[in-house]
């Protein structure tokens, strides 16, 4: 069940902020949000996360960053599944070395994002998480 899962979003745009937590919330996921790389790092090094939903362009500390920080802790971060505007194969390519479980453009479909969610946790969707 998706019920107990909780996902971190973050991303400086508020609009997309509320699209993806409701988005999210209505799929039945319990969802924090931050509006900045370094409350997104701060809140996954505190609080658990079953995934973490991070956008790269952030004015504070890019997406990249916090990757490349999450992976200086002594314990393995969640399945973190990169939400950029950024199309670039460079961009793609740095994301996966850092070890993001997935690369997704914005802007997404309800689908996409539950699919990569799914595949983020080694789960399958629920018959009713597809559009």
């Amino acid at each position: 069940m998706t019920d107990a899962l909780r996902i971190l979003v973050v991303d400086d745009e508020p609009d997309t902020l509320g699209l993806i937590k409701l988005t999210l919330q209505t799929a039945g996921y319990q969802v924090q949000t931050a509006t900045g790389g370094r409350q997104g790092l701060r809140l996954v090094r505190e609080e658990p996360f079953d995934v973490v939903i991070l956008d790269i362009m952030m004015p504070d500390v890019s997406g990249f960053d916090v990757m490349r920080e999450l992976n200086t802790d002594p314990t393995p971060p969640p399945p973190v599944i990169f939400l950029t505007a950024r199309s670039g194969e460079e961009d793609q390519e740095t994301g996966m070395s850092l070890g993001v479980s997935n690369y997704l453009l914005k802007p997404i479909t309800r689908g996409s994002l539950l699919d990569a969610i799914n595949q983020a946790l080694g789960t399958t969707p629920e018959p009713d998480a597809s559009p």
